[in-house]
């Protein structure tokens, strides 16, 4: 399992963790899944997923990378929307799985991270006027 070094291990001040020490050697990595959000999340939890996503595009920008370390509870409150695979096909329970920031949608779920991103000409394939 890849240890993400310099990556924050948990929101500052909360029990919200980010990555997880050890992998899993008797059962394997828990598997990604993208869990559904509610407009009726706590705070606490919104800023969680936020500060998990600044750390993702800090850490990683718009370039694949490896599930690793990084906790798979937090990883599937974004997965699916924000945090997509990077790979086909993907393996959900592979600490060696590639994901990637799906760099349009995150930006309009969270704005204030994604202010300055630039989005490439390829993720706006399939942007049309009326979308927006």
């Amino acid at each position: 399992m890849l240890k993400h070094r310099g990556f924050p291990g948990r929101l500052p001040g909360t029990d919200f963790q980010f990555t997880i020490r050890r992998a899993n050697v008797k059962e394997g990595a828990t598997p990604l899944v993208a869990r559904e959000r509610f407009k009726d999340r706590r705070t606490p939890d919104r800023r969680a997923d936020e500060a998990f996503i600044a750390a993702l595009w800090e850490h990683f920008g718009d370039e694949p990378f490896e599930r690793g370390n990084l906790d798979a509870g937090r990883l599937s409150w974004l997965f699916g929307r924000e945090v997509v695979a990077a790979e086909d096909p993907f393996d959900p329970r592979s600490y060696e799985a590639l994901l990637r920031i799906d760099v349009r949608r995150a930006r309009l779920s969270y704005p204030d991270v994604f202010w300055d991103a630039e989005i490439s000409d390829e993720d706006d394939s399939d942007w049309d006027e009326d979308d927006a």
